[in-house]
């Protein structure tokens, strides 16, 4: 390195701003198999968000997170606060599923199912309806303001914020029932909370798919910062294939690139103008690529026109550019898809053998035991008999553990009505000459009603020490 270097180049970087505004993208329009694939995407993906809110289920809400009742209705399933495990199992299948498909594929989830690329995506519809296609949209950017921009611009926005509210208000519809906060928004008496949460929505899907689109993937994702710890040499990514595409120059239709010199990459730079977020694949791959493929369709149509093979940008791995073959086992597959299966297969027998019976025992507190008529000790208890099923039963409690014990306490069958909690006061007796010490017992309540339901709780019968131990 010479000498004059170092200081040349500390000046040319002392004359860039340190911190410049981010530049404005205009991706342009692009058809092919996988734009359209991008398509039916968020076609499916914003169907599936704006119509499950109001799909009924046994006369209530299919899907409903209902925090100030503490149940979750997931279609024919209610989900308690004791069922919580099943969330954190679901988180831990989302985890591994990240994991697999991006071992396996690369960031196709951010290209094809991310919430933020299939909102920027009907923004960006929004966008073309209203302004126009690419070069139209600039040209009336950098113009001054006409009443053709004022109206294009204003109605632009008005959909935009019309979009952004009712995808805040689906979004609360998940957690109130959306037919009553539509009644009461109609009714102008929707609550203070309500109103909050469907603005801050309502303002994040403006914010980040109007406005930030490709920054939030660029700098507040934190997936594209970690990706690289999961991908390895036989991953799936989107890539330029130098080889073949280098050195890059314009030529005419028809001309013999490799007589000319020349790779099959005519620098026409439509790869760049199709990406969302601006980044030129031909130098590699790059962490803000969301493997949207975009560029693979515009490249394709120019190797169409151009006569040539397609496939200069496609979906390749770094081991197959280089010409080495795939391995058919991979470690690290092998343990995400075992963990995955294993994870899903739980959450799946655990529901199709779920019982929507809990029990909950707890023993008096203001006295181990006492003393009754016929020489008996009794224990007294509160239990709680919770029926997250979506109708009533009746149930039996039932006592076991050591010759002698009855239940004195509820004599009748409890009644519980559907998805909710009844709290019972049980009584359990036993000889004083079989009572003495601690013993083990189970509670066992059973439906009566032609469920088969059944569960038993483990405590504890306490009666009076034996003498030689008291002595001891």
């Amino acid at each position: 390195m010479k000498a004059g270097e170092p200081l040349a180049h500390a000046a040319d970087s002392a004359a860039e701003p340190m911190y410049a505004a981010a530049v404005k993208i205009y991706p342009r329009e692009v058809s092919g198999r996988f734009a359209r694939l991008r398509n039916v995407a968020v076609v499916v993906l914003l169907g599936l968000y704006y119509s499950v809110a109001w799909l009924t289920w046994n006369g209530r809400q299919a899907l409903l997170f209902d925090l100030p009742a503490r149940k979750f209705y997931v279609f024919g399933l209610t989900l308690w606060p004791q069922d919580f495990w099943y969330m954190a199992l679901l988180m831990i299948i989302a985890a591994l599923s990240l994991f697999f498909f991006t071992a396996l594929a690369g960031r196709v989830f951010c290209g094809y199912a991310c919430p933020q690329t299939v909102w920027t995506e009907a923004f960006l519809w929004i966008e073309r309806l209203t302004e126009g296609p690419r070069q139209r949209r600039m040209r009336l950017d950098a113009g001054p303001w006409t009443l053709e921009k004022l109206l294009r611009k204003g109605g632009k926005q008005l959909l935009w914020l019309a979009f952004a509210l009712y995808t805040g208000f689906t979004f609360v519809g998940y957690f109130m029932p959306i037919r009553s906060i539509t009644s009461a928004a109609l009714g102008g008496t929707l609550g203070p909370w309500a109103t909050f949460w469907i603005g801050l929505y309502s303002l994040a899907t403006y914010g980040n798919a109007g406005y930030l689109r490709e920054q939030v993937c660029k700098y507040m994702c934190p997936y594209a910062r970690f990706q690289s710890a999961m991908f390895d040499k036989d991953t799936l990514v989107i890539a330029y294939d130098t080889g073949r595409g280098e050195p890059r120059g314009a030529r005419r239709r028809g001309t013999d690139a490799h007589a000319a010199g020349l790779g099959d990459c005519i620098d026409c730079t439509l790869c760049v103008q199709v990406c969302p977020t601006g980044i030129d694949i031909r130098k590699g791959l790059q962490y803000e690529c969301i493997a949207c493929a975009a560029c693979i369709d515009a490249c394709d149509d120019v190797m169409d026109k151009m006569r040539a093979p397609r496939g200069l940008i496609r979906y390749t791995s770094e081991n197959a550019v280089s010409g080495r073959s795939l391995p058919r086992v991979r470690g690290r597959l092998l343990v995400y898809g075992g963990l995955l299966g294993a994870a899903a297969t739980a959450i799946v027998v655990s529901l199709a053998t779920r019982t929507p019976l809990l029990l909950d025992v707890i023993r008096d507190r203001n006295a181990l035991y006492r003393e009754v008529r016929g020489d008996r000790i009794e224990n007294a208890y509160s239990v709680k008999v919770i029926n997250e099923d979506d109708r009533a039963h009746r149930y039996l409690i039932q006592a076991e553990g050591f010759d002698g014990l009855q239940l004195a306490a509820p004599a009748a069958p409890v009644e519980v009505a559907a998805e909710s909690v009844a709290t019972v006061p049980v009584r359990l007796q036993a000889p004083s000459e079989r009572a003495a010490g601690v013993h083990p017992i189970r509670l066992r309540v059973v439906a009566l009603d032609g469920a088969d339901f059944e569960r038993v709780e483990k405590t504890r019968f306490i009666g009076p020490v034996e003498e030689e131990h008291a002595h001891d």
